[in-house]
């Protein structure tokens, strides 16, 4: 298996930043064929306004593969098609299929933590945790530094929710672990 480090050149953050973008939020505004698992075509990424002639398939693999918070999958279909996707965060309606692993026990993750800001505090104390536009809201199984955190938690946030997962659950809310690591909502 190879190893997963950092990629920082600013060429591998833009394509990273728009391959987020196209995946979770513009592939149908884009015209791009998205399967209920969020699968697109490499082929039609590579030709799309914003990535054409600026990025090779070989930089999609680095970037998949080097990306530290694992936020896209590669898979080749039967016919032999390489597709790709982005593993959490979509606001594109109808991904049913995104290999979401229901968490039905407490047991299943160790915590649960929602990182926020100090500006949105205020509407998370009187109306709670809002999933805006996105499918899910999202959460990690543990703080930054972990060794089992990958994704979930932006560096610079400045509040930690912990949510009672056992509460949760006994009320009735659904929370999933996705292929990164990731529990949503």
């Amino acid at each position: 298996m190879q190893r997963r480090t950092t990629f920082n050149t600013k060429h591998d953050i833009w394509i990273s930043k728009t391959l987020s973008g196209l995946l979770r939020h513009r592939a149908i505004k884009e015209g791009l064929t998205i399967s209920s698992e969020g699968f697109v075509p490499i082929a039609q990424i590579l030709n799309n306004r914003y990535l054409k002639s600026k990025c090779t398939i070989d930089d999609i693999k680095r970037i998949v593969v080097n990306n530290d918070k694992q936020r896209f999958t590669l898979r080749t279909t039967e016919t032999g098609e390489l597709e790709i996707r982005a593993n959490q965060g979509h606001s594109i309606p109808n991904l049913d299929n995104l290999e979401l692993t229901p968490i039905t026990n407490a047991n299943q993750v160790e915590n649960v933590i929602h990182g926020t800001y100090f500006k949105f505090w205020n509407s998370i104390k009187t109306q709670g945790l809002y999933r805006g536009k996105r499918n899910h809201i999202h959460f990690a199984s543990g703080l930054l530094g972990n060794t089992n955190v990958i994704s979930g938690i932006r560096k610079t946030v400045e509040i930690y929710i912990y949510i009672d997962l056992q509460k949760a659950l006994s009320s009735g809310f659904l929370f999933f672990l996705s292929t990164n690591g990731l529990s949503c909502k």
